[in-house]
């Protein structure tokens, strides 16, 4: 007798249609949610804070980052279309007059959820707090320099509360500055810079600003003794205030976390692990779920599954408070949503499936 395949057709359908309905609905989710929180970002852009590229670079990290925490809901809504498909189109009932039950949709769905699960855990723990804390780096480093970039062709600027007074005529597309007229007091000194071009520089002992063809006076004002020189090529450091980065929870690395032992950290950590965890129980819910209303579409299966994920995403958020203030053990966690879900599962396997089946599958003995 041949040996029955550990993969089946069938799981190959599923599994198949499985990974393109989730990952489209992630990515139109994910185009959704960072387009809304992007405009904060671009804001800032356009008041010169963050740089072009520092732009580019935090809409990658964000995308990595929704996409992360995501997956669950993509996960969840992206069962219910697939098998709330094959119920409209009668696949279903094809399959179950081949002898195909629930416990072959279990075997498929979790062929794709676990190792995903898996997946993601290593995402949550260690790549969504390194892209949190890398954007938070990047948006501090250039909100320093923001002085630098303010800088705009024909028009003054101030920088510095009124210290250095800047004009530039032109900039070019290299982003040279032509004709520039600098102004600066220093502990009582003004000193007044004007040359045909400039260019900010990057050099070892720091970011300079390289004036070229020009003339340099420095003095006190109603004084006599004044240095006037011209000069070929003339580079001025500019001295930006380097201060630490502190960092937001979620940007915390989560082996820093576990070290505090604080409850407010453990929360943190628990809300990572909720997203794997939380594709598990979800895809778990969603099989049931379908066979809810199969003559109501696929439509009306995920208003209800969407309805249900709301609920259990506010708990959890109700969790993380509740954990971080210590009104409940730290050991408890997400243990008491996760038991809610269970018993959720049971109601709607019960609702489809009946009270004695359920009882035979968990007892393997049938009910009287």
């Amino acid at each position: 007798m041949a040996s029955r395949r550990f993969i089946t057709v069938l799981d190959k359908m599923i599994l198949s249609d499985l990974t393109k309905t989730v990952f489209s609905t992630l990515l139109v989710i994910v185009v959704i949610i960072v387009s809304r929180s992007f405009i904060k970002v671009l804001a800032k852009a356009i008041e010169g804070q963050i740089s072009g590229q520092t732009i580019i670079n935090i809409l990658g990290l964000k995308i990595v980052e929704a996409a992360i925490e995501l997956l669950p809901v993509s996960v969840f809504v992206g069962i219910i279309m697939v098998l709330g498909r094959m119920y409209r189109d009668q696949e279903m009932s094809a399959l179950a007059s081949a002898g195909a039950g629930i416990g072959v949709l279990y075997r498929a769905t979790f062929f794709f959820a676990i190792p995903l699960a898996f997946l993601t855990t290593e995402l949550s723990l260690v790549t969504a707090p390194w892209a949190q804390a890398t954007i938070q780096t990047m948006m501090h480093r250039d909100m320093q320099a923001a002085d630098i970039r303010i800088i705009a062709p024909g028009r003054f600027s101030e920088h510095k509360n009124g210290e250095l007074v800047f004009y530039v005529e032109d900039i070019d597309s290299k982003d040279v500055m032509h004709n520039v007229f600098v102004q600066s007091r220093i502990k009582g000194e003004v000193g007044v810079i004007n040359s045909e071009t400039a260019i900010f520089q990057d050099l070892p002992g720091g970011r300079y600003i390289v004036f070229a063809d020009g003339e340099r006076i420095q003095g006190k004002p109603g004084g006599l003794n004044f240095i006037i020189e011209k000069f070929d090529e003339y580079a001025v450091r500019l001295d930006i205030e380097a201060t630490s980065v502190n960092l937001d929870r979620d940007g915390i690395p989560t082996e820093r976390l576990l070290a505090t032992q604080i409850p407010v950290d453990i929360a943190e950590v628990q809300r990572r692990l909720s997203i794997p965890f939380g594709i598990a129980i979800l895809a778990a819910l969603a099989i049931p779920l379908s066979q809810v209303a199969p003559r109501g579409g696929v439509y009306g299966n995920i208003f209800t599954a969407l309805v249900i994920y709301f609920a259990y995403s506010y708990l959890q958020k109700i969790n993380q408070n509740l954990v971080a203030e210590e009104s409940i053990p730290t050991w408890m966690g997400y243990v008491w949503i996760y038991f809610l879900m269970l018993i959720v599962i049971t109601v709607l396997l019960i609702r489809v499936h009946g009270r004695k089946w359920v009882v035979y599958q968990l007892t393997g003995k049938i009910p009287a």
